[in-house]
């Protein structure tokens, strides 16, 4: 393939000012959208040589035919105009966010002549304030339960309320006092929306002051012995305050802010957004996002903005990040823009805003984990990856068994491997396997190691090895037992076997399959820089679709020997440490697991004097002299 793409423009026709570009194939179809603060500087780094683009970037600027640009006076204007294209063309190759609309909301019908308090996932009613998202419908249930006890309001659909204002008859939520609408006859239309008011106003900031009013009204009624109407609001303090309860105290009451935790891989990203009102969690929502191209932490908060305001959901005086974007400055100003007052982005180091940024952190590692879960667990979808790699790597049949190998060591030390199995699409854990490298020259040496040692149990020879004085045919039953017990825990025959890594890596396990003699069984790598799938003797790599099934499949199971082999390194060092510190008398278990607490690391303790160990509590002159010598030794 040329690197030279023929509708690239001349360096000199791109100018240096803020702009928004728009890429389109042949049918005029716009691709991609995107803004920058010089747009001869961006652009060029599309143009590079083909090979050194990240393979989404490739693919799409192969797959255009044409670029173009729009000039603006400023970064601001820029972001405004990307915002407004991206919504209008919805090109393939931006991120592409999928909410779920699932999400339970509280609304009051303020349009309504009698407005209602209803639980509802439809966004857009005339007129009708919302409040949430709740994370469960029984949370907006339990709210207006609540609610009503204070604030009385309208409560049945519109056709009972119709019918019963037509007939005079109150509805039957009335007659069993679950709705207070002015169908019941107790309240003016008037009285109502005075009353909804107060439960709009109380919903919409949370403030104490209403409940503090209230209370005043309860103690002035007992003392003049107006005991009903004390016990009224004796019971709409409750209500209210439960209320509160309800919504957790995590900041200071005056504190009005949004806060987004990002959690990604190559292929998506987890968005979880807090709704902080007066120092409350009034709200959770979250966003899976579809990552096309390979696009930066700056260029998705960019996009989650654009996405998660608008004219209708305007944005808090102050937005929390994981970090703040390049263009903080123009997000800022576009923001302040929509929302008709100052909107502050702030990257929450420490504090009380941080502590929270780890929980909604915690919350969107949890949501892309359950993404990847539910999408893997899917049959029709395991079914179509598998039928997709067997398409791709040009198999006889469906990869059925599949085996995934890993390497991990600290610095040299400690090597360790990791077998993991997936049958039909899923993790079978009961054959996962670890493996220890006593000596390795590099990660390539390792993998052959393992591999040998894997495929000796499925060598056809491997009975007369194991029965060295009989021939293969005449082999006595109990040696082929035995022979048969050695092969239990590598049963079955892999379809195929992946080994993490690239061209290198491949090549060192097909030399351990060749020794083998072992046949019938496809080999591949993934490389984890641009997900590239690499065969034997194979000069260029097979490209998965970025999004497809088949890619997240093999992900999976890379990722799944990844974090087998990094728990079992981990165990084996701790072990190690242990057993190190074990050897020196009078140091017990107690005492060692005080001085890793004290140094964080043996590598410290080693570089402590001796002075520096007796300060350790439990550890005396005399103990740190040995533990001193010890190490040193």
């Amino acid at each position: 393939m040329s690197d030279a793409l023929s509708y690239r423009p001349k360096t000199g026709e791109i100018p240096t000012t803020p702009g928004v570009y728009r890429f389109r194939d042949a049918t005029g179809r716009i691709l991609y959208v995107g803004k920058a603060k010089n747009l001869r500087a961006r652009l060029s780094n599309y143009f590079a040589p083909l090979h050194s683009l990240h393979e989404r970037t490739r693919r799409m600027v192969t797959t255009a035919t044409g670029v173009e640009w729009t000039v603006v006076g400023t970064e601001v204007e820029a972001l405004q105009l990307e915002w407004m294209w991206i919504n209008e063309f919805d090109p393939p190759f931006n991120v592409q966010f999928k909410d779920d609309k699932s999400y339970p909301y509280l609304a009051v019908t303020l349009g309504d002549e009698a407005p209602r308090a209803l639980v509802t996932r439809t966004e857009g009613i005339k007129g009708a304030r919302y409040y949430g998202p709740y994370p469960k419908v029984w949370a907006v249930h339990e709210t207006i339960e609540l609610m009503l006890k204070a604030f009385p309001i309208r409560t049945c659909n519109n056709a009972n309320y119709k019918r019963a204002m037509q007939s005079g008859k109150p509805c039957f939520a009335g007659q069993i006092g679950r709705c207070f609408g002015p169908c019941s006859g107790l309240v003016s239309m008037a009285d109502h929306r005075k009353i909804v008011n107060e439960f709009v106003s109380f919903m919409g900031s949370h403030d104490r002051k209403l409940i503090n009013e209230l209370t005043q009204e309860m103690k002035d009624a007992a003392a003049a012995q107006q005991y009903e109407i004390a016990g009224k609001r004796r019971d709409q303090v409750r209500a209210l305050n439960a209320v509160l309860e309800k919504s957790a105290v995590v900041l200071r009451d005056n504190v009005d802010i949004d806060l987004f935790a990002i959690e990604q891989d190559e292929l998506a990203a987890a968005v979880q957004l807090f709704i902080v009102r007066g120092g409350r969690i009034r709200g959770v929502r979250g966003w899976m996002v579809d990552k096309e191209l390979d696009v930066t932490m700056s260029e998705l908060i960019d996009s989650m903005m654009q996405t998660a305001y608008n004219h209708d959901a305007l944005p808090p005086r102050e937005i929390v990040l994981p970090e703040l974007p390049e263009d903080a400055e123009a997000l800022e100003a576009w923001l302040a823009d929509l929302a008709g007052r100052k909107v502050r982005l702030l990257a929450a180091q420490r504090g009380e805003k941080a502590a929270l940024l780890v929980t909604a952190s915690n919350n969107a590692k949890q949501a892309l984990m359950l993404y990847k879960t539910r999408r893997s667990s899917d049959f029709v979808a395991r079914s179509k990856a598998l039928e997709d790699i067997q398409d791709a790597l040009e198999m006889p049949d469906a990869p059925l068994r599949m085996e995934c190998y890993d390497v991990s060591h600290l610095s040299g030390t400690n090597i360790v491997a990791s077998m993991v199995v997936f049958e039909d699409g899923l993790p079978r854990k009961d054959e996962y396997r670890r493996f220890n490298i006593p000596e390795s020259t590099d990660d390539t040496d390792s993998i052959y190691q393992i591999l040998t040692r894997r495929l000796a149990y499925l060598k056809p020879e491997s009975v007369a090895a194991d029965a060295p004085n009989s021939a293969p045919d005449t082999v006595e039953l109990s040696d082929i037992g035995q022979v048969e017990q050695k092969r239990a825990k590598f049963k079955y025959l892999p379809n195929l076997l992946i080994v993490d890594g690239g061209q290198p890596q491949v090549a060192a396990a097909k030399r351990a399959l060749a020794e083998s003699g072992v046949t019938g069984i496809q080999l591949c790598g993934i490389a984890k820089r641009l997900e590239e799938i690499w065969l034997p003797d194979s000069d260029y790599p097979v490209i998965l679709p970025r999004n497809s099934d088949a890619l997240f499949l093999i992900q999976r199971i890379r990722d799944e020997a990844h974090r087998f082999a990094i728990t079992h390194q981990r165990i084996r060092r701790k072990k190690d440490i242990s057993s190190i510190l074990g050897e020196i008398a009078g140091l017990g278990p107690a005492r060692v697991k005080v001085l890793l607490q004290h140094f964080g690391s043996v590598a410290r303790l080693k570089v402590a004097s001796v002075a520096e160990i007796a300060d350790v509590r439990g550890i005396g002159p005399v103990l740190a002299e040995s533990i001193h010598a010890h190490l040193r030794a």
